[in-house]
């Protein structure tokens, strides 16, 4: 049969735009993704691989998807029928290998990329693809998986050597990445420039300049960049998220409540560009946390609807829990944090905040033993939470639990040395101390003299650290004495005495009305001890105590028996 060549320009002409219109489809799906509107992206793929059941490529793109919103099981069988489907092309081994990596398994990932490459090795994609595979690692909600930067920019630079012609504004954009990802920010410049040159209508160089300025601290930069973004494309949503995160970070995470603000209203508005993805939602909640608009976290965390086999729950678990115990809902926070603790099999992921949050929980709760139990765990997580320990020793200190506080305030003062609050942690030491053998003395029970010597170690610390302290000598005064009293009962060696000595000196005219309860105990007590020792002391220090208390009557007493023999001696004459 015959065939007109007018025929086969018709079919031809055809065929040539069926591809456009399918060329098209995906570009459009692959801006969705690059958008962060997963849902979108997914639905229109989903048809793809429907309408072109062949073609590995929309296999590949729907697997990504699946691996950008942490669905790592469904993208790999996602890949796994687009290799079945279109066995020569190389990409779904590369996502498969993508997947291994997700996985903690580079064995495997390394093999599916020798495989890719065994297919594709004169083509750039494969290498870019690749490089993009070992950069995908680093992502905001996983605390444990990293980027593999050595074998990525060994692939980028292979795509970039076989891309001669520069066409492809991909290879300068994963290059960028992979140098911004390590802060190497000079470095990143450069291929995020070329982006442009290549491709002036890609959103995303622009938008990640701007936010490695944010990195930088260089802020009115980096929001220039961002808002020049928005400006160019009023719907392009990481924008809006990038600015979101300048103004948190510039607002001091929430000390600035102007740019705090601006900040969630950014955030917001990239929410509502986007499709809300779980990865998204997630990301949003813990932007909340550190602006401290916990009311909204608690609120945004509670509508956050995950499946309830997916391991992200764990994470939202969390969200919910931290917002609930900084607006005071206690037992939302104590059920919440428990919740996450059982979902989250990994221990690898749990965060220092998880154990400090469920310590204080726990706390609320009187649940003493196992609250101190998660806040040291908290501490040795990060020695920043251990402001927290003094927090739970204070708890204790005002439920009058005085061995409790002062064993967590020891605790505190081991993890916080030099820290925040770390003298008081002293201080109360020697309190906590002094008043549990107060009433241990009172109830006839023998005094915990190893405590008290730690105590006076303690309050020690504290003088040599602060001097001019006054408090701590009063402290060491008591501990002393009661040190005295257990070791040397038969004869006392007046231990307290320098303390008392040192801490009236210390004591200024001003603070004299606060301190006048303790001044009086001291003057007494320095009395009493030189009344047979030194009479000139004794009775300079007993009209102190008078003068601060006029019916205070040991000194009234006292003072009269020592005066009594000159007045005796007087009507002698």
């Amino acid at each position: 049969m015959k065939i007109s060549k007018k025929a086969i320009t018709l079919n031809v002409g055809l065929v040539l735009m069926g591809s456009a219109v399918f060329a098209q489809s995906l570009t459009d799906a692959k801006k969705a993704i690059d958008a962060e509107q997963y849902q979108k992206a997914s639905s229109m793929l989903k048809s793809l691989v429907s309408s072109k059941a062949s073609d590995g490529e929309n296999y590949y793109n729907l697997g990504l998807v699946y691996l950008k919103t942490g669905y790592i099981d469904s993208a790999r069988a996602v890949f796994t029928k687009g290799l079945t489907a279109d066995p020569k092309n190389a990409s779904n081994l590369i996502g498969l290998g993508e997947a291994d990596l997700l996985s903690n398994n580079p064995t495997s990932a390394k093999t599916n990329f020798d495989k890719a490459i065994e297919l594709g090795k004169k083509d750039y994609q494969t290498y870019l693809q690749i490089g993009r595979a070992y950069l995908a690692q680093d992502k905001p909600s996983d605390e444990v998986s990293k980027p593999d930067f050595t074998n990525a920019i060994a692939n980028i630079t292979k795509a970039d050597e076989l891309d001669t012609k520069d066409k492809d504004a991909g290879v300068f954009l994963a290059l960028g990445d992979a140098y911004a990802l390590q802060r190497k920010n000079s470095e990143a410049l450069g291929p995020y420039f070329r982006v442009n040159d290549v491709d002036p209508t890609n959103r995303r160089a622009k938008t990640q300049i701007g936010k490695m300025y944010k990195e930088s601290r260089a802020f009115p930069e980096g929001e220039k960049e961002l808002l020049d973004v928005i400006a160019a494309d009023p719907n392009y949503g990481p924008a809006y998220r990038e600015l979101g995160e300048l103004y948190l970070q510039w607002s001091n995470f929430g000390t600035d409540k102007e740019k705090a603000a601006k900040g969630i209203e950014n955030y917001k508005k990239y929410m509502d560009l986007t499709d809300k993805s779980l990865e998204s939602q997630l990301r949003y909640a813990q932007f909340l946390f550190y602006a401290k608009d916990f009311k909204t976290l608690e609120q945004v965390a509670s509508a956050i609807q995950a499946p309830a086999n997916d391991p992200k729950n764990a994470i939202v678990s969390r969200m919910k829990g931290w917002a609930a115990y900084e607006n005071k809902n206690y037992p939302v926070a104590l059920t919440s944090m428990t919740e996450f603790f059982a979902k989250e099999k990994d221990t690898t992921r749990i965060l220092g905040n998880d154990y400090l949050y469920l310590g204080k929980a726990q706390l609320q709760a009187g649940q003493d033993s196992l609250a101190l139990n998660n806040i040291i765990k908290a501490t040795k997580v990060d020695s920043a939470n251990a402001e927290a320990l003094s927090e739970a020793a204070a708890a204790l200190y005002k439920a009058k639990k005085y061995a409790k506080s002062a064993d967590v305030y020891e605790l505190a003062a081991k993890y916080n040395p030099n820290g925040k609050g770390s003298l008081y942690n002293y201080l109360y030491i020697g309190i906590n101390r002094f008043l549990e053998s107060y009433y241990l003395k009172k109830e006839n029970k023998p005094m915990n003299i190893e405590g008290l010597v730690r105590a006076d170690t303690a309050l020690g610390t504290l003088s040599k650290a602060s001097p001019d302290f006054a408090l701590s000598y009063f402290y060491r005064a008591r501990i002393n004495d009661y040190i005295d009293q257990t070791k040397n009962a038969s004869a006392t060696k007046g231990l307290m005495i320098p303390y008392y000595e040192k801490y009236v000196t210390l004591v200024k005219p001003e603070e004299q009305a606060s301190a006048k309860s303790n001044l009086i105990e001291s003057y007494r007590l320095l009395g009493a001890w030189y009344a047979d020792k030194d009479k000139a002391k004794a009775i300079d220090y007993l009209n102190k105590c008078l003068a601060l208390d006029p019916a205070d009557s040991y000194a009234t007493a006292k003072l009269k028996e020592l005066q009594a023999p000159a007045a005796a001696k007087g009507k002698g004459k």
